[in-house]
């Protein structure tokens, strides 16, 4: 697995707040600048012999949530607990985010090039290829600590320094954070002139992190947040017909006020998904049960003019 060493990462690394350098301290590292709030030492602990670099005082994030992960439960939630051919019933291969990072990868200039993975706690479902190959180097951090993470943080305030990587995914995320498009604009300044993101977001989906889930995107409104972005590809990630399958399953589950009763219907009518290859393009991007965006880093934002005329769906303007 091509993890970047901590001796690479070690010096791209800067305070969360202020953006000064780090020092290693007895219990951990702190800010350089004396004026900065974390300057005192051990200001960011070691988790897991990785730095918690959170300014918890502009965080949802708490001391309290970082904790070894040795220590929590099973990482592994609802269908990942399955058996894998029941698992890929209820969650199948993300055929597009693996199309796709085909695409970015094969993008992506050389030698070694690095990418961030943001929220990067588990191995998202598509991508798995990434952390297979030898040519690209891998950061990766979450809100916790995890065998394929090197630190912790809140991609609000990204601690890495500016055009230090190549590539940003950041799957299945932007949902879960309270200002998406600060996370985006953290991402635009840690990527190269022309780097590389790639991104999947929920448009018709059901709540599905409880506190910790705020946001949903159409396509239109997910291009717009990417808007600092040349676009390379758009689309759906899957259409109508999973998004019925949340429907049902979520119908179920607030019917009979049983979460698994809503799994098992959700599991029975698979087959459902499957009309997601029958629906037209445009009616598809309207209807999506969720939305990628891959595209490169420009200084240029696109104005709300081109947003009008960006839409691409069934619905044409009256």
């Amino acid at each position: 697995m091509p993890l970047v060493e901590w001796d690479e990462i070690r010096p791209l690394l800067v305070c969360p707040r202020c953006r000064a350098d780090l020092e290693t301290g007895p219990g951990g590292l702190h800010c350089t600048d004396s004026a900065c709030a974390h300057h005192s030492p051990a200001a960011f602990p070691l988790v897991d012999h990785r730095p918690v670099l959170v300014d918890f005082e502009r965080s949802v994030v708490t001391r309290d949530s970082v904790t070894p992960f040795a220590g929590r439960a099973d990482a592994r939630q609802g269908a990942d607990r399955l058996p894998v051919p029941l698992r890929h019933l209820v969650k199948p291969p993300n055929r597009v985010a693996a199309r796709n990072l085909d695409l970015l990868l094969r993008a992506l200039p050389g030698p070694a090039p690095r990418l961030l993975v943001v929220g990067g706690a588990t191995v998202g479902n598509g991508v798995g290829a990434l952390y297979r190959n030898p040519d690209v180097r891998v950061i990766g951090f979450d809100i916790v600590t995890s065998p394929v993470t090197q630190f912790v943080a809140d991609a609000h305030r990204i601690p890495l320094r500016s055009a230090s990587v190549d590539a940003v995914l950041v799957q299945a995320v932007l949902e879960h954070v309270l200002d998406p498009a600060s996370v985006v604009a953290e991402i635009h300044r840690v990527l190269k002139d022309g780097g590389l993101v790639y991104a999947e977001t929920p448009f018709l989906q059901q709540v599905h992190a409880g506190a910790h889930d705020f946001t949903r995107y159409t396509a239109s409104g997910h291009r717009y947040l990417f808007r600092r972005f040349e676009e390379i590809a758009s689309g759906p990630v899957a259409g109508p017909g999973t998004q019925l399958l949340w429907s049902v399953d979520h119908l179920v589950r607030g019917l009979t006020g049983n979460a698994l009763a809503g799994r098992v219907a959700r599991t029975g009518l698979f087959w459902l998904r499957g009309l997601d290859r029958l629906v037209a393009p445009d009616f598809a991007l309207d209807g999506a049960s969720a939305l990628f965006f891959l595209g490169s880093r420009r200084e240029r934002e696109m104005s709300p003019g081109e947003i009008i005329g960006y839409y691409r769906g069934a619905q044409s303007a009256r």
